[in-house]
């Protein structure tokens, strides 16, 4: 029989080094243009909705909205319209994440962003076409969300497929980012091109994310194996000295990482191993994964904050003066973009700590502690100046989506190839979908109570998010409890 010659392990170190920075370029531009395509929404909130009572003419001239979003129930339809969109998005979380884990997750997400592409345009045709009705676009939002869902499971699954557990936080605190680039760029996108007509707003994300699909549908690879790397379960990670691919305690057989393989690690225990690996997990089963239900209920109530300023910073900002004086549609929806700037250094540091001190839990508790105080001077004192007012938005972004992403991310996937399911990477989708679905039913309930809460005061608003936020520290205060008694124990 010929015999294989062996690929130098310094050219399957590469190789796979450079598969891996290609599916977390790919990851994260899939997933930045996802966000990118729902900001618009938020951006066109106020020259949709009613008119500003403006204290100065220039800077604030009369809006006449467009029907049926103008006049006194303005920003309950606009709520409503926040409702539409997220209820589909969380209810077809559940059933992405579902499906996620049977299918071609590269073919799958590609029809995601072509969905979700044209979707998004179509919200915007209703500018040219003079649609008034608001049926047709609560409609287009219920099928948008149905097509966002995809996108998150697909994209985490394929990230957790490649990368171990060591650094896996700071890994996804880095490329969870793309939620925050995604938003930035969704906000500089729409309100540049405001000005020409609020349809373009919604078809140059539209037609950006189908672009950015196709290359998606061509070149991600979603499992190393497929190109002949080790399994996923082997909790593969590279090392920090550079000598290579380091494999986890559990594996036994001492395989090497490579691009070709020799019989003997080809015989019945691998493939029955790779079987197990492959095989889904049932929902429910999901559920009962230690700690998968309260990193869940947490992240309900931390999407509920994220997802209220996602979707009305930029209206909030437009009808609340600076300085004294009403922003510009186009001035608020950009500066409504250093929220997420905050939000992308908040995710990087939590991400950071928790690989560093290996608490997940007690990281994510503590930045919901500090968002508390950031959330009330920001509403405090946010009006007073500029400059007061970008550094507390700044601050309040870092606190708010710092234990979002992480959640979302590291812990999701944590959860997901935990031991209890020895390794199995099918899980991940379906605990993604669990966590993250659950959180969107929290973001579908923040905005749509924003529209109705705000016509009695932004007050009850910015007590409600606080309230939001301490619900979630209650849930995670147990585990983070346990987090510390374990490091004390191993300290003596």
């Amino acid at each position: 029989m010929e015999t294989l010659t062996p690929v130098p392990q310094s050219t399957r170190r590469r190789s796979l080094l450079c598969h891996q920075i290609s599916v977390l370029l790919l990851t994260f531009s899939a997933y930045a243009t996802f966000h990118a395509s729902r900001k618009p929404p938020s951006i066109v909130k106020s020259v949709l909705g009613p008119e500003v009572a403006a204290s100065n003419s220039s800077a604030a001239a009369a809006d006449a909205g467009w029907p049926p979003f103008d006049g006194p129930h303005g920003p309950h339809r606009l709520g409503e319209l926040d409702l539409a969109f997220l209820s589909s998005y969380s209810a077809g979380m559940f059933l992405a994440g579902h499906v996620g884990d049977r299918i071609d997750l590269r073919r799958f997400l590609a029809f995601g962003m072509l969905g979700s592409g044209v979707s998004t345009a179509a919200f915007g045709m209703g500018y040219w076409w003079g649609i008034h009705r608001l049926a047709f676009f609560l409609a287009v939002q219920i099928v948008s969300g149905l097509f966002q869902s995809i996108g998150w499971p697909c994209v985490v699954a394929v990230v957790g497929n490649w990368f171990g557990k060591s650094k896996r936080g700071l890994i996804m605190g880095v490329w969870t980012s793309n939620t925050s680039v995604g938003n930035i760029l969704g906000s500089v996108v729409a309100s540049s091109v405001l000005e020409f007509g609020w349809g373009w707003s919604f078809v140059l994300p539209g037609v950006l994310i189908i672009v950015v699909g196709a290359f998606v549908f061509a070149f991600l690879v979603v499992d190393p194996r497929d190109l002949g790397f080790e399994s996923p379960a082997m909790d593969i990670e590279m090392n920090d000295a550079g000598n290579g691919v380091v494999e986890s305690a559990d594996e036994t057989d001492g395989e090497d990482v490579g691009l070709l393989e020799s019989e003997e690690n080809s015989g019945l225990d691998s493939k029955e191993a790779d079987l197990d690996s492959k095989a889904a997990i049932g929902f429910l089963e999901a559920w009962r994964l230690p700690s998968v239900a309260p990193y869940a209920f947490c992240l309900f109530f931390s999407k509920l904050v994220a997802y209220t300023f996602l979707y009305w910073l930029p209206f909030y900002i437009r009808q609340n003066a600076v300085a004294g004086k009403h922003l510009s549609h186009k001035t608020a929806g950009i500066l409504s973009t250093i929220f997420d700037i905050g939000g992308v250094f908040g995710g990087i540091s939590a991400g950071f700590i928790s690989d560093s001190l290996g608490v997940r839990a007690l990281t994510s508790v503590l930045f919901l502690l500090f968002s508390i105080p950031s959330l009330i001077l920001y509403r405090m004192y946010g009006s007073i100046s500029m400059h007061l007012n970008i550094g507390l938005m700044f601050l309040s972004g870092y606190f708010v989506n710092g234990p979002y992403s992480l959640i979302t991310t590291a812990v999701a996937a944590d959860l997901g190839t935990q031991d209890m399911i020895k390794g199995n990477s099918r899980a991940l989708a379906t605990v993604t979908a669990i966590i993250d679905g659950t959180g969107s039913v929290g973001a579908a309930l923040g905005p749509l109570l924003t529209g109705y809460i705000s016509t009695r005061g932004w007050n009850s608003v910015f007590l409600m998010l606080i309230l939001s936020t301490s619900l979630a520290i209650m849930f995670l205060i147990h585990i983070a409890k346990a987090e510390v008694s374990s490091k004390m124990s191993e300290r003596t």
